[in-house]
């Protein structure tokens, strides 16, 4: 059965049946609802596999307190479906995932979506050209096109502690920040919350009021500019609402101004020392206490790890009730956390704050391309690479968003997204234009560009700044940023070149 008949209304003979499409997406955040618009305009006919119960990926899914966007939203958006009335510059979960919500209704893309449909793995069958792809509760989806929409910040990571399981069977509360449970009240509670990245700087501030204690165990710190985010005044959200280029205008400027940081990170480092000196003012002004700014200041490189805002994060440090642990986590016990110098500390509840699978999140779902090859061994042998963070070598008819190496450390993700959704759309076209059935890169010209990209890496501020990010796989290889500035990816993805490719007829 197709999803337009499924659309029409008609009957299926039998829910287990294999369900036919061209395209499936997995995925209904930024990149599978912009995927899902693209292959709309062109007229392909397309499903949704989404594992959650709602749209909206990583905004459906990190609810804590304080959750906001890193990037001004009038950048942080989908080009084609711009917001003149966002309340703040950075704006906040609930208001992101109302305007993800807003976008699908307004494109029908809801009847198109599979909620509770947890994709487990993926087959390509050489005869039928075809893609298997199959979920966890045995639901079978055969499509010429798969196209992944997941990202790489979807897979919550707790590390390993001795002793935690004994603290999970006692009276003690734990959970990760991206699940976040509301029905956990913290208020007069010891909380120590494990982890100082960006989940964790929004967090501290916003429950630091209503804690007994707020126990923060820091490893690294974090680069911390100073970020006011007041209101956006009713009256500009009017003119970017009436007034024609204004809101254009708007996102240009956020746009270049955070280019230039990304020429600082990726072709001169040596400039990021003046984001360092506003970074240890933004420390001075709220730490008055001497070895806490020591333990508060980085002695790496501004951008090695992501640059971090907020106007809060050190007030919300500053205040009695936090301390700020340096020691290693030993262990846990039954009712609280032992560090390396053998101090236990009590606690009610445990926030990990610690981040996500990032360079191996491509392990949770098996994929094997033609003659059975399996993709999750091919890139533990070889690291993951692709052509332009899209398409794999051998792998037909695959796509992946926001894949190796276009993830930024300095702009939004949501142009990179629009960027691979127009080229994935060409690639599909040209299929057609063809008369064949698949297509993939050519080994030697996926090669060729990652060798390059790589080179490229090699002498930027992630490669040089003198610190260990999840930005690196296990072997120290830079597998999740993009090399350069953002309108170079534009250019390279801007038009599908055939020549790098074969088809399959």
């Amino acid at each position: 059965m197709t999803v337009a008949e499924q659309a029409a209304g008609t009957p299926a003979v039998d829910d287990r049946a294999p369900v036919h499409t061209r395209a499936l997406i997995i995925g209904s955040g930024f990149s599978g609802i912009g995927m899902g618009i693209e292959l709309q305009r062109r007229g392909v006919d397309f499903l949704i596999l989404e594992k959650a119960d709602e749209i909206g990926g990583t905004w459906r899914d990190n609810t804590y307190p304080g959750c906001a966007c890193d990037i001004p939203s009038h950048m942080y958006s989908f080009s084609f479906e711009p917001k003149p009335d966002w309340t703040h510059m950075w704006s906040f979960q609930p208001e992101i995932q109302n305007y993800l919500l807003g976008v699908t209704e307004k494109y029908g893309l809801r009847r198109y979506v599979r909620f509770g449909a947890h994709v487990d793995r993926a087959q390509w069958d050489d005869d039928e050209q075809r893609w298997h792809v199959f979920t966890d509760d045995g639901g079978e989806f055969i499509a010429q096109f798969l196209i992944s929409g997941a990202g790489g910040l979807h897979i919550p990571l707790i590390p390993e502690f001795d002793g935690l399981d004994d603290y999970l069977a006692g009276d003690g509360a734990a959970f990760h920040s991206a699940q976040w449970d509301h029905d956990v009240d913290i208020t007069g509670k010891r909380v120590a919350v494990i982890g100082t990245g960006a989940s964790a700087i929004q967090i501290v501030p916003e429950i630091v009021k209503d804690v007994a204690g707020l126990q923060l165990y820091q490893r690294t710190p974090a680069w911390v500019m100073p970020r006011p985010n007041n209101p956006i005044p009713e009256g500009m959200q009017r003119v970017f609402a009436n007034v024609p280029g204004t809101r254009a205008a708007m996102r240009a400027g956020i746009y270049w101004i955070h280019e230039a940081v990304g020429f600082a990170m990726t072709k001169q480092p040596c400039l990021l020392k003046l984001g360092e000196l506003m970074g240890k003012w933004n420390i001075r002004r709220s730490i008055k206490d001497r070895e806490l700014r020591r333990k508060l200041t980085p002695d790496y490189r501004a951008g090695c790890k992501r640059i971090l805002n907020s106007d809060t994060y050190y007030r919300g440090i500053a205040d009695p009730k936090t301390e700020v642990i340096t020691d290693r986590i030993a262990r846990f016990t039954p009712s609280g956390i032992v560090t390396a110098d053998g101090r236990e500390r009590p606690v009610d509840v445990v926030v990990f704050a610690t981040g996500f699978h990032v360079t191996d999140s491509y392990t949770y779902v098996d994929i094997k391309g033609p003659d059975g090859e399996d993709l999750v061994d091919r890139w533990n042998a070889e690291g993951i690479a692709a052509l332009r963070g899209i398409t794999v070598a051998g792998m037909p008819n695959l796509f992946f968003l926001l894949g190796p190496n276009t993830a930024l450390g300095h702009n939004s993700v949501v142009f990179m997204i629009e960027s691979q959704i127009r080229y994935a759309g060409q690639a599909i076209a040209a299929v057609d234009r063809a008369g064949a059935q698949a297509l993939a890169p050519t080994r030697d010209a996926q090669d060729r560009y990652n060798d390059e990209l790589q080179d490229e890496l090699s002498g930027t501020v992630w490669s040089t700044g003198g610190c260990r990010s999840w930005y690196l796989d296990e072997h120290g290889v830079n597998r999740t940023l993009w090399s350069g500035m953002t309108w170079q990816y534009w250019l390279a993805t801007r038009r599908f070149n055939a020549s790098e490719y074969t088809f399959t007829r």
